[in-house]
Order: C-alpha cells, then structure tokens, then sequence
C-alpha cells in the first residue's frame, strides 16, 4: 500500500521507445533465464503482485505468465544482482529450487521491461482436466540419452509452432504446420496414429509445451513416450559441454524475445520470405498495423524498408493523423497480423 492508502503502482507504464532507450543507457550486463512450474497457486492475484513488487527492486525484466496451474516466465536478470535475485526465488516456497535454464546466446537485450500477466493457463491448450494427467509425463531424456533414441530410429516430434520450427530444427523431425499449441495437439495425435507402442520422442525450446504433450500422448494410449528434458535450450548446454555428443539440431532456436532467435549451428535452413535466398532472420514488419512476423534478409529488409509489403511500405509515407485514422475502429486493430505463412505483395 501507498502512504496514501492506496494499492501500490504494480505495472510498468513506460512505452516500448522508452524502455529501450532506458536499456540502451545501461553500463552492466543480464542473464537471460527461462523457467516453468506446474504447481497449484491458490491466490494468483496476490502473487502476481508480490512477484511484480519483488523483481521489480532488482531492476529484473521479462515476460512471466501465472495461473493456477503455475508458472511460465523468460526473464532478464543484472548480472550483479544475480545472487540476490536466485536467493530472492528461493524464498518463495512455490519456486524454491526451480530449474532454470540460461540462454544460449545472449547480448542483454532480451527484454526491455517487466510484464507478469495471469492467464487461465500458462501454455494454452484447449484441453480440461479430464483430457490429461499432467503427473503422468513422458521419460525426460538428457541430451546423450535423447541422440541414443534418435540413432535407434524413434520418432522425432517438434512441438513448437511453424515459425519456430521453419529456423531449426532435429533432423528428421516431424514438424507440423501450425500457428498454436491448441492445434497441434490433434493434429499430432493424428500424425503418429500407429505408433502407440513404438517410440516417441517429443521436444519444444524449454520443455514446458512437452509436458503437457507428452501426458496427452500417454492419455491417448502412446505407451513409450519421451521427451528433451530442459528442451533445445539445455540440449544445447550439454552438447557444449560435452565434446563426445552430436549436436543433432539444425540451425536457430526460435526464443519469444527482442533475439527471435539462437544460432545452434551454422545451418540456415529456410528461407527468406520475400526473394527467396537463405535466410533465418526474424522480423515484425515495421507497419505497426501489420506487425506480421516473417522471414527477411538484409537486403529485402532494406528494399522493403523492414515492412512485409508494399502497402505496408507505403503507410509508412503517411503523417501519424493518416496512420491513426487507418487504425481507427475495432475492424481495423492489427488488420493483417498473423503468424501465418502468407503470398506477400511486393510489387
């Protein structure tokens, strides 16, 4: 509470510009970390506000998700503030312990301020309770034990979404075309019908979506199910520690930062989106109407003006009254955003 009596400001209320700006000016280096928990929250507003409040005093940044189900945060962390902060983690019984994994590739410039959002759950499913056991999981599997089951010909599952698997991936993976973890689901269910007492091996970037994947499969009759404990991120820890073991992944590790992405090898598996030429870098089209995450190169980015089109390139042209008049109206909020693999005007 404030001296006023009123509850405390619990929200960062600066724009994106000044957040980045204020990132920019900073003289100390960040961590960035990921880390999930499926346990039971019973008050998760009271939570949220006392993680908020916490972290906040460590000048910590990132995106965390809470629900009742538990907790989903990637998170940026000072470098000298990083003891403070694990101790601070481990004061809260619910989190006491968690492990967490570092990135692979870091500049500090993950995350430009601190968002803690309660959701109904913390990987959207479209699943009830009666649909899985998220007790029952699949084996987790360490890096060495993950390459053993592939060369001994499992079924390799992506469980991420196009645009994550179009960067990267573990070779021979199946990698379903889709936008969200709702609707693979099914659609992978549907996939491996026939292979309920064959080996099956799942993976995602943090090992999160596999949990719930993995307890669905087993559900669902799948009777040898396994999955990359600690996901691509940890796989590629141990890979680098250990020069015995393969790296079987290909090219980026898609990551839902300002990154969008981690080379895991020199492999540049896609494509660019608008003249066809390799390449694996991520963008959102500078449209702020538009937003469209693609695929494009240095050189379209630049002939393009980092826009996914030639309309989007041309509102760029207009006076901020003409770009705020186009947005006017719940209709035309994000008019063409969409994680969709779309046919691009460029003309």
């Amino acid at each position: 509470m404030d001296p006023n009596g009123g509850k405390k400001n619990l929200c960062n209320k600066l724009s994106r510009v000044e957040a980045i700006e204020r990132l920019e000016l900073e003289n100390f280096k960040r961590i960035t970390i990921s880390f999930y928990k499926y346990i039971i929250i019973k008050d998760v507003e009271s939570f949220r506000d006392e993680l908020f409040e916490s972290w906040s005093s460590f000048s910590v940044f990132g995106r965390i998700y809470l629900a009742k189900e538990g907790v989903n945060a990637q998170m940026s962390v000072p470098d000298y503030q990083w003891k403070k902060f694990v101790s601070n983690l481990n004061s809260f019984p619910a989190l006491k312990e968690i492990p967490f994994k570092i990135a692979v590739e870091d500049d500090g410039k993950s995350f430009f301020k601190l968002i803690i959002k309660i959701r109904k759950k913390i990987v959207a499913d479209g699943l009830s309770d009666s649909d899985y056991d998220v007790t029952n999981v699949g084996k987790h599997l360490t890096a060495e034990d993950w390459n053993k089951a592939i060369d001994l010909g499992a079924t390799v599952v992506d469980m991420r979404n196009h645009y994550e698997s179009e960067i990267g991936k573990f070779k021979g993976a199946i990698c379903p075309e889709v936008e969200t973890f709702k609707e693979e689901l099914p659609i992978v269910k549907s996939i491996l019908e026939g292979k309920e007492n064959q080996p099956v091996l799942l993976y995602c970037t943090g090992g999160i979506r596999c949990e719930k994947a993995s307890a669905y499969l087993k559900h669902n009759g799948f009777n040898d199910v396994g999955q990359l404990h600690g996901g691509i991120i940890d796989y590629v820890r141990q890979i680098n520690r250990n020069a015995t073991l393969e790296n079987k992944f290909l090219g980026k590790n898609f990551v839902f930062d300002q990154r969008l992405g981690e080379r895991i090898s020199n492999d540049i598996i896609s494509k660019c989106h608008q003249c066809g030429n390799a390449s694996d870098l991520h963008t959102n089209c500078l449209n702020v109407n538009c937003n469209l995450l693609f695929l494009q190169c240095d050189s379209c980015k630049h002939k393009y003006k980092n826009c996914c089109s030639t309309e989007c390139a041309k509102i760029l042209n207009l006076t901020d009254k003409e770009k705020r008049d186009l947005r006017k109206g719940v209709e035309n909020k994000n008019i063409y955003y969409s994680h969709k693999k779309v046919k691009l005007n460029l003309k």
